[in-house]
């Protein structure tokens, strides 16, 4: 059986019954662009663990089928999982005589670096969106101050906020795709257990929330013109809002790692901030924001230093 004729079928029969719809269409892209071209035509019996290094090699360096430059370290390493996963199931049910996955090396990634906006590029972004005609700027604010995802936040409803308690619940997310050709807007739940979760609203933010909802007819918190907002779209006004303010360009998630950085510096405890922004656990949270943390550690050192006489 060539590998290719394979990969389709556990794709079929064993990944899409699993996985969600989204999920499960990424990885047909990744088997359709990253995979197959290199290694469908080989037999399932005489793939080696040199011809699967030998193409992660090659995804490293030039995998890119847009530029043709190389693949982000995290990207191939999920094309390796795949493939991975799909020749430990050949093996097991005896399609193929033994499993050479586990002999792949993986390269090795770093994190990437966090880009968030100083306090005086936030005071001005802040007075740009609340001060602009169209409410979908809000959303802006409402990012800055509850750490939310573009998804998460163009998916929220009013539903989804309870004002007499003052909390926010993050129960879906949303995303751009493709049906028929035409482009939509997808909902789904989050990917993981943690990305679902309550938080506290501000006092401030609540206000604004409130006569926001006063002001609009929507389901949606963001909307334009009571419809919902493609997440590129939201982007692109993003980046025009930055223009306008003359700030250098950073993607919309930067408003994510300046929520977490302002919570920081405020003295917000690493436990708390990661069931906020509704990371797996605080080890995450410590990884991405340490940098962020040496301010306030010098701060409590020297708190501590004012004990020496």
């Amino acid at each position: 059986m060539k590998y290719e004729q394979w990969l389709n079928e556990w794709l079929q029969l064993y990944v899409k019954p699993t996985v969600k719809r989204r999920t499960f269409e990424r990885y047909l892209d990744i088997a359709r662009i990253h995979i197959i071209p290199q290694l469908g035509k080989c037999d399932l019996n005489c793939i080696t663990s040199y011809h699967l290094q030998n193409h992660i090699n090659y995804l490293l360096m030039k995998g890119n089928t847009k530029n043709g430059r190389g693949l982000s370290v995290n990207y191939v390493n999920s094309i390796i999982t795949l493939i991975q996963a799909s020749l430990k199931i050949a093996n097991k049910t005896g399609c193929s005589k033994k499993f050479v996955g586990d002999s792949v090396r993986r390269p090795k990634g770093t994190e990437k670096e966090i880009t968030c906006f100083s306090a005086e590029e936030q005071h001005e972004i802040e007075k740009l969106a609340l001060n602009n005609k169209k409410e979908k700027f809000k959303g802006i604010i409402i990012c800055l101050y509850t750490g939310l995802r573009i998804g998460e936040l163009l998916a929220l409803e009013w539903g989804d906020i309870d004002f007499s308690n003052g909390l926010i619940t993050i129960n879906k997310t949303c995303y751009d795709g493709t049906e028929n050709g035409f482009r939509v807007r997808k909902t789904e739940t989050p990917k993981t257990k943690s990305s679902r979760r309550l938080i506290p609203c501000p006092t401030q933010l609540l206000q604004l929330l409130r006569n926001m909802k006063n002001a609009t007819d929507s389901k949606y918190v963001i909307n334009d013109k009571g419809n919902p907002i493609y997440i590129r779209s939201y982007q692109r006004s993003f980046e025009l809002l930055l223009k306008k303010a003359k700030i250098q360009h950073k993607g919309f998630h930067s408003l994510r790692h300046t929520f977490a950085t302002r919570a920081i510096e405020c003295g917000m405890d690493i436990k708390t901030l990661s069931e906020i922004l509704g990371h797996k656990n605080a080890t995450v949270t410590l990884n991405r924001y340490a940098h962020s943390m040496l301010a306030h550690k010098r701060e409590m050192m020297n708190k501590v230093g004012q004990l020496l006489k």
